[in-house]
């Protein structure tokens, strides 16, 4: 039986007239009745009474109908299906990222993206950037946002977004009623840092920018995400070096101010697995990309 038998056969069942149907199909009659016949000895009944009264569906005909209806409207189901997944408009994806990407433009990227690929289920995931890399290179997340461009090689990673440090410190510090802060007057102050485990590049990184001012933070405590540092900070237990875009999570207790000197950027990498065939996970790559100012990069 093929796809050619059953649209022959509904035509057919439709005009009740094997003239009217050739017509409909743009064949002659001869390869229409030899089509309804296969059809028959394929399915062992038949479908049709043929007689000088002119043609009607038997009982196994009507119910025949139904179901090749269902079966041609569900393989072209499939057809567009098949398609719209290679164009990459619909399927799903599942997207880890790091806390701090809620202030740092992930929101808003999501909301374009979905704008555009209205089709795609995107499914979100926290985790901290070694937990992300581990589940990209098991499959089980498309992409993600991490701390550090230095991945496994099977990974490929691009910068999503770039900003400065700023001092984060309790709102009744003395600090806090400067409008800048000076690494110096950090020096000897308990420090709320991120930990090693969960982000050995920011740890590395906060810990040169102090080296470089002739100190090394007396670390208090150590904790896994950027919320939990300022949270922390928040309630009197040190201060820190944070991401710009902390201030905006709007934690009551902490107070943000930029440092005198320059440092060294704060960066976020998306990164993904080299995996060619995954038009959903490209859009999305591309959409941050371009969003990030290096499209096609």
């Amino acid at each position: 039986m093929e796809f050619r038998h059953l649209r022959y056969f509904l035509v057919l069942a439709e005009e009740l007239h094997f003239g009217r149907a050739a017509r409909r199909l743009s064949i002659s009659q001869p390869p229409l009745s030899l089509n309804i016949q296969q059809l028959e000895a394929s399915v062992g009944a038949r479908l049709f009474e043929r007689d000088s009264r002119g043609v009607r569906l038997t009982a196994a005909g009507r119910a025949f109908r139904e179901s090749a209806s269902a079966l041609l409207a569900q393989a072209e189901s499939a057809r567009l299906l098949a398609r719209e997944i290679e164009a990459g408009a619909v399927g799903r994806l599942r997207i880890g990222f790091v806390g701090s990407m809620l202030y740092r433009g992930l929101p808003q990227w999501l909301q374009d993206f979905q704008a555009r690929y209205p089709g795609i289920h995107v499914a979100l995931t926290e985790l901290n950037s070694q937990e992300q890399i581990d589940a990209l290179l098991h499959g089980e997340l498309d992409a993600g946002f991490v701390h550090t461009s230095r991945v496994p090689d099977e990974l490929a990673a691009t910068l999503a977004h770039t900003e400065s440090f700023v001092c984060c410190m309790p709102a009744d510090h003395p600090l806090a009623a400067q409008d800048t802060v000076a690494f110096a007057e950090l020096r000897g102050e308990p420090f709320v840092l991120f930990s090693r485990k969960a982000s050995p590049d920011y740890y590395t990184r906060i810990f040169d920018m102090c080296a470089a001012h002739g100190f090394s933070p007396r670390i208090r405590h150590e904790v896994r995400h950027w919320l939990s540092v300022v949270s922390l900070v928040s309630q009197g237990m040190g201060v820190a070096l944070v991401p710009a875009a902390m201030e905006r999570s709007g934690m009551a207790g902490a107070a943000f101010r930029p440092l005198r000197e320059a440092t060294v950027p704060s960066e976020v990498f998306c990164v993904w697995k080299k995996t060619p065939d995954h038009p959903a996970r490209d859009h999305f790559v591309a959409t941050i990309q371009v969003a990030a100012g290096h499209p096609g990069h």
